[in-house]
């Protein structure tokens, strides 16, 4: 699929092992798929990259089926052993412009960002999404301070390229980051979590239906 037609928006669930209440991975993805999530993130820190490829080879194949795009955490290694149409990188992760030399230009690099400049320089170094926050206080993730809505403004007036909202979104606050500007929002808990995760994923959702 050519980058020009993947569009980072709408629900962007990531799916991590140790935030699905013991359920397998593949069932949490295909629930959220079935509730209206237009992109999937595989994040796990526990398991190796050989662990992971069978996983994220059929994570890919699900998303490719139901017209959702599949991205992967922090490796550009097991990204393009899979075929996924994007890696998500951290701060601390592979630099981003070695990143791109190394998938090319089709596949998509998204960078979380915890400020404006990181904000700016992201955009300026060529990702083609920012991930931001976290927007409320989160449980899954030791991230920092909130950033709330105010926050959020201030990066969309200088940033063109998408914004993932992430860090305690749920049915409640969702509509507001959309409003702020937020692209997609990214959940974790809030939908993997829930004892209905196709109900919880399409509650979200369909705030960008509206």
């Amino acid at each position: 699929m050519p980058k020009a037609h993947k569009n980072i928006s709408g629900l962007y669930a990531i799916c991590d092992p140790a935030f699905s209440k013991g359920r397998d991975i593949l069932e949490v993805a295909s629930e959220v798929i079935r509730g209206g999530a237009r992109v999937i993130q595989l994040r796990d820190k526990a398991r190796t990259i050989r662990e992971l490829y069978p996983v994220a080879l059929e994570l890919a194949r699900l998303a490719n089926e139901n017209s959702a795009l599949f991205v992967v955490n922090d490796s550009v290694e097991l990204a393009m052993a899979v075929g996924a149409d994007g890696v998500h990188l951290g701060q601390g992760d592979f630099p981003l412009k070695a990143a791109r030399k190394a998938v090319g230009d089709e596949m998509l690099i998204g960078i979380s960002t915890h400020c404006l400049e990181e904000a700016i320089a992201a955009q300026e170094e060529g990702a083609d999404y920012i991930g931001y926050g976290p927007m409320y206080k989160t449980s899954t993730k030791d991230a920092g301070v909130p950033k709330g809505v105010e926050g959020l403004r201030a990066i969309r007036e200088r940033i063109i390229i998408p914004i993932v909202a992430i860090g305690g979104i749920n049915a409640n606050n969702a509509a507001e980051v959309i409003t702020a500007g937020a692209d997609a929002v990214a959940v974790i808990s809030a939908v993997s979590e829930a004892d209905d995760i196709y109900m919880a994923a399409a509650g979200i959702a369909g705030y960008f239906k509206a």
